[in-house]
């Protein structure tokens, strides 16, 4: 994306203040920030149910750019990624969500569409017997899905566990923050984050100079939930953020899972309930989430991987259905929009090769427009 569309891109965040979905409609109807601002006079055309008074604030755009411009350079002068909503690395999985942020700002070195992704949330008054719950949980990950991403929110008690698990276990590790990139809460978790920079990284949809205000917390659980496969809650009061991500996770239609706790345990409670519900599934062990989510083949497959897997695995495969294989090898699950940039194939044509793969064993179709590979 050219800098001057980035710029605008930015800007639009600061016009739409939190309406999320409203301004992922206008970005996506008019292709970038900078094609809202070409139509900020006539913003009501593009998208009738716009609100009067949002229309009336995509008018001027002044201040806004502004304030885009200070960010780019503090962007360009921290070495910051700025993933703007369609970008390949934008967390594919958010991208199915109706709320996604047209902006994350991310500082790391960790795939955000890694093959596997699941979040453990939870909280912030972890006890021993949650604390051993992370502990048992990201080790057997560690060994049944030795790819998988570990997110969660950087704050006490279960998110900071789970966060210094993931980097104890050699897994990459990402932290979803509820302010900019210029600050960390809280600033007992400096260390560790230093840590997930090498081996994970941290993520945002806020600008520098934003407080961590308690609205924020809540927000950012939605990229928490929507860049995942799975919700996992280790512990939870019968309110708390774990509580709300496991319910964004169940609106974006992802798996969530919940440890059962003893009855009456005030941090058991939520979770007790959430299974009780129907909320979530029941596990005892990292096995049963993989059982339930049709993983059990990672480790398998990434042996294969470290090995080298030769073109003989894949008889009667023409050089482009190798193309395909060869990229879902390198990267995981992909969607068939991102798979045809990849490849350099058009979609009509890669539409057919995935059907011919399918059909061969070599694939298989995911939620969400998915493709993962087999072999």
């Amino acid at each position: 994306m050219q800098e001057q569309d980035i710029l605008y891109t930015l800007a639009l965040t600061r016009m739409t203040g939190f309406n999320f979905a409203t301004a992922l409609r206008l970005y996506q109807e008019l292709g970038s920030g900078r094609g809202v601002w070409e139509h900020r006079n006539d913003v009501k055309e593009v998208l009738p149910d716009c609100t009067d008074r949002l229309a009336a604030n995509l008018k001027d755009w002044s201040m806004a750019l502004t304030r885009a411009e200070q960010e780019m350079a503090f962007i360009e002068k921290h070495h910051l990624q700025v993933l703007c909503h369609g970008d390949s690395r934008y967390p594919q999985r958010l991208m199915e969500c109706p709320d996604a942020p047209i902006v994350l700002y991310y500082l790391g070195n960790a795939d955000l569409n890694a093959q596997r992704v699941v979040n453990i949330v939870g909280t912030r008054h972890c006890t021993p017997y949650g604390q051993d719950l992370v502990r048992r949980l990201v080790a057997d990950l560690r060994q049944l899905c030795p790819q998988v991403l570990i997110v969660s929110g950087l704050a006490y008690g279960v998110d900071i566990c789970a966060h210094r698990q993931a980097l104890q276990q050699g897994l990459e590790t990402v932290g979803v923050l509820a302010h900019g990139l210029d600050d960390l809460y809280p600033p007992r978790h400096r260390e560790t984050a230093k840590q997930m920079l090498t081996q994970g990284g941290l993520l945002t949809e806020y600008m520098s100079e934003t407080n961590a205000d308690k609205a924020n917390f809540v927000r950012r659980n939605r990229i928490v939930a929507g860049m995942s496969d799975a919700t996992i809650l280790v512990e939870s009061a019968a309110k708390g953020g774990g509580l709300i991500t496991a319910n964004i996770a169940q609106d974006y239609n992802r798996a969530v899972f919940a440890f059962p706790g003893a009855v009456g345990a005030p941090y058991s409670e939520g979770c007790n309930h959430l299974i009780r519900d129907n909320g979530a599934a029941l596990i005892t062990s990292a096995a049963d989430i993989v059982n339930f989510m049709g993983w059990q083949n990672d480790a398998q497959l990434l042996q294969a991987k470290t090995v080298g897997i030769e073109r003989d695995c894949f008889p009667n495969l023409s050089d482009e259905e190798m193309a395909v294989v060869n990229v879902l090898q390198a990267t995981g699950d992909m969607q068939q929009s991102v798979l045809a940039v990849k490849t350099n194939i058009p979609i009509g044509q890669l539409t057919a090769l995935l059907f011919q793969l399918e059909m061969k064993g070599v694939v298989r179709p995911l939620a969400g427009g998915n493709f993962h590979l087999l072999m």
